[in-house]
C-alpha cells in the first residue's frame, strides 16, 4: 500500500488570548473575558465568531502513524506541554519520517495554523518546506503544492477541489459505519480549555484522527492501492490496539465502530 510511512494528523485550537490582548488592548482581562471579546470583534467584522487562522492557538495535536508494520495512535507531548513544544514535535516527526501526511481539511485549516504557529515559535522544518531547493525531487513531491500527494487533504481531494462539494468529517465517517465524533464537537474545545480539561480535548482529537485514518484506508482501497484483505488486516490491527489500550475513549470508539 505505502512507499513511505503515513502520518494522519489533526489539531485542536482555541483563540490566542495573548494575541487578542495585544491586538484589542485588553490587558487586565481574564482569558474567558478576552475570548468573549475576540468573538464579539470577529462577529462584528465578518459575521462569524470563528477566528482567522493566525489567531488560533494549538492546544492538541493527535496523530496516527502507520509505517506498514505497526500502527500507533497518540497525542503529541503531554497535557501540560507548551504550544511551541507541540508544534516542534509535529515538524520533527515530519523531518524524521518524511511521511505521507493525511488530514481532513488540513489544507484549509490545520496546516495554515501550524505554519503561523511555527513562524511565531521559530520552529525550523527544512524538509517540510522544501519544494526543490535542497532536494530537486521535492519539486514534484512536496507538502506545499495542492495537487501533489505528499499531503493528502481527504476533504479537498474527495470533493474534487470544489468547496461546494466539501463534506464534514463526522458525516463521512458515519456514512462508512464509523463512530464519528461520538457526541463531541470542536465547538466545545474552548470551553473545555478554559475549564482546564485538556485531557478531554486530547481524547477528542485522537478519535477524530482515527476517523480520518479509517477514511484514508477506504480511499486507498478505492484508488487501487490497498487490497481488500489488507484493509481487513489493518482494521483488525487497529481494533486490537484500541481494545488493549486501557484508555476509555479508545475502547469506546472500538465498541461503537460498526463497519458498513
Amino acid at each position: 500500500m505505502m512507499d513511505r510511512p503515513v502520518l494522519v494528523f489533526d489539531i485542536e485550537t482555541v483563540p490566542d488570548v495573548e494575541a487578542g490582548r495585544r491586538l484589542l488592548g485588553l490587558e487586565g482581562l481574564s482569558d474567558a473575558e478576552v475570548v468573549e471579546a475576540m468573538k464579539l470583534a470577529r462577529q462584528a467584522q465578518a459575521g462569524t465568531d470563528f477566528q482567522r487562522h493566525h489567531l488560533h492557538r494549538i492546544v492538541a495535536i493527535s496523530v496516527v502513524l502507520d509505517d506498514g508494520a505497526r500502527t500507533h495512535v497518540w497525542s503529541l507531548g503531554e497535557p501540560d506541554s507548551s504550544e511551541a513544544e507541540l508544534v516542534q514535535r509535529f515538524f520533527e516527526g515530519v523531518e524524521r519520517y518524511r511521511p505521507t501526511l493525511v488530514s481532513w481539511n488540513g489544507s484549509g485549516f490545520d496546516l495554515p495554523v501550524l505554519h503561523y504557529r511555527a513562524l511565531l515559535h521559530g520552529v525550523e522544518a527544512a524538509a517540510y518546506w522544501d519544494t526543490g531547493h535542497f532536494d530537486r525531487e521535492r519539486k514534484w513531491d512536496n507538502y506545499i503544492s495542492r495537487y501533489q500527494f505528499a499531503h493528502v487533504d481527504l476533504m479537498d481531494v474527495l470533493s474534487g477541489y470544489q468547496p461546494r462539494a466539501a463534506a464534514k468529517l463526522d458525516e463521512v465517517a458515519v456514512l462508512l459505519g464509523l463512530p464519528g465524533k461520538m457526541g463531541q464537537s470542536g465547538a466545545q474545545v474552548t470551553e473545555q480549555w478554559l475549564a482546564g480539561e485538556i485531557e478531554a480535548i486530547r481524547n477528542y482529537c485522537e478519535t477524530d484522527v482515527i476517523n480520518t485514518y479509517l477514511i484514508w484506508l477506504q480511499f486507498e482501497r478505492m484508488r487501487g492501492r490497498l487490497a481488500p484483505e489488507r484493509q481487513v488486516e489493518l482494521h483488525q490491527r487497529l481494533r486490537g490496539l484500541l481494545r488493549d489500550s486501557g484508555r476509555a475513549h479508545l475502547q469506546a470508539y472500538e465498541a461503537a465502530w460498526h463497519e458498513s
